[in-house]
């Protein structure tokens, strides 16, 4: 059991704290030689797998590195273009890791803003006045739980599907945001949340929520 990440969504719809707690390993190493027998595209400044899929390598994974060097979007870190690199003969063999693509910033951005939307259309398909909107969203390999406070804030996390006591973490993540964000003298509301105590406290309460699921009293 995991609990993957943690959002928290100012009363407008934008993010002001995200946090990857604990990403499952979906990654594969191979060594190839040339001619690479897969065919790869450029989408969304990475380099995926468009055809040819293979030893748990799938369509749409992304190349996250080349013999060891890590790959940001298009070029390695050391500066070399993905596609052209691995179009010349003199490069082979070459071992090229494979996985699912990692969220940038920006598109973290824009799924807080989508997932804003999203909760104000349910409150407004309830048949009653009054609703909570959206508290939980099910897939086959994790949850989402959301938890708003009376001002618009929410909290969101992204946990396993087996993992106990979310609901009461997020009003423990609540408490937390409250003494060591709301109560700093140099944070404004609604505005990112850059403190390090509330970055402790929230790593310390997503590892005792893990072990040990829910909160007791004073905890």
């Amino acid at each position: 059991m995991a609990i993957f990440s943690v959002y928290v969504v100012n009363k407008a719809g934008g993010l002001i704290y995200q946090l990857d707690h604990y990403a499952p390993r979906s990654e594969t190493e191979k060594t190839f030689s040339f001619p690479l027998d897969l065919v790869l595209k450029l989408h969304d400044e990475r380099v995926v797998v468009a055809f040819g899929q293979r030893d748990s390598i799938r369509v749409g994974h992304a190349i996250l590195s080349i013999n060891g060097v890590d790959v940001n979007g298009k070029y390695t870190a050391d500066g070399k273009e993905v596609l052209e690199y691995l179009g010349n003969p003199a490069n082979y063999p070459v071992s090229i890791r494979f996985g699912r693509p990692r969220l940038s910033s920006n598109e973290k951005l824009m799924l807080a803003s989508m997932f804003h939307s999203l909760f104000a259309i349910g409150s407004q398909l309830s048949p009653e006045l009054g609703s909570s909107g959206i508290e939980m969203l099910e897939t086959d390999t994790f949850k989402l739980h959301c938890f708003q406070t009376l001002t618009g804030i929410k909290f969101v996390v992204l946990a396993d599907p087996r993992q106990a006591g979310i609901e009461s973490l997020l009003r423990k993540i609540y408490e937390i945001y409250s003494d060591f964000a709301l109560k700093n003298p140099f944070y404004s509301l609604e505005m990112p949340i850059r403190c390090e105590l509330f970055d402790q406290n929230l790593k310390l309460a997503l590892e005792v929520a893990e072990k040990t699921g829910p909160f007791g009293p004073g905890s």
